[in-house]
């Protein structure tokens, strides 16, 4: 069994490369997710996860995180990520993430409804709410990745 991470942040970037996978690659090194293998996992946050500004992840480690992520090889196409988190008083947070071809401003408006449509469906009251956001605009392969990180 793992452990219930204790510590979360948010974090975002972006990239271009030679390929998507590449671009996406650089997205990760820019949101200082780049040097770990990530978990994708669902959208609750642990009750009681501490907030931190940055984590210190060392290279190779499984971290679990939620995120959103897109890349595109359309040249001027604008791409977006965005993740946030709802948290109530008590209890556990709900995460949400999302990505598309879009405006940065366009995918926080979409977030917010998500996180706030997920405290309704759950009869939770909102106290704190947390998002981190990017926009690229694709020169020739592009990436945008945004994600919460959970740790221990």
């Amino acid at each position: 069994m793992l452990p219930t991470p204790t510590k979360f942040t948010l974090v975002a970037g972006a990239g271009e490369g030679q390929t998507p996978l590449n671009a996406f690659d650089r997205a990760l090194l820019e949101a200082r997710a780049g040097n770990v293998n990530l978990i994708r996992v669902s959208s609750i946050l642990p009750p009681g996860a501490e907030y931190v500004e940055e984590l210190s992840l060392p290279p190779g480690a499984l971290v679990p995180v939620a995120y959103g992520a897109t890349t595109s090889t359309t040249p001027g196409d604008r791409i977006a990520a965005a993740v946030a988190v709802g948290i109530p008083e008590e209890g556990f947070g709900v995460i949400m993430e999302y990505s598309g071809h879009t405006s940065r401003q366009e995918a926080e408006r979409i977030i917010r409804q998500m996180v706030e449509e997920a405290f309704a469906m759950r009869n939770l009251e909102l106290k704190k709410y947390m998002v981190k956001s990017v926009e690229h605009q694709v020169a020739r392969t592009g990436a945008v990745f945004a994600g919460i990180l959970l740790w221990y």
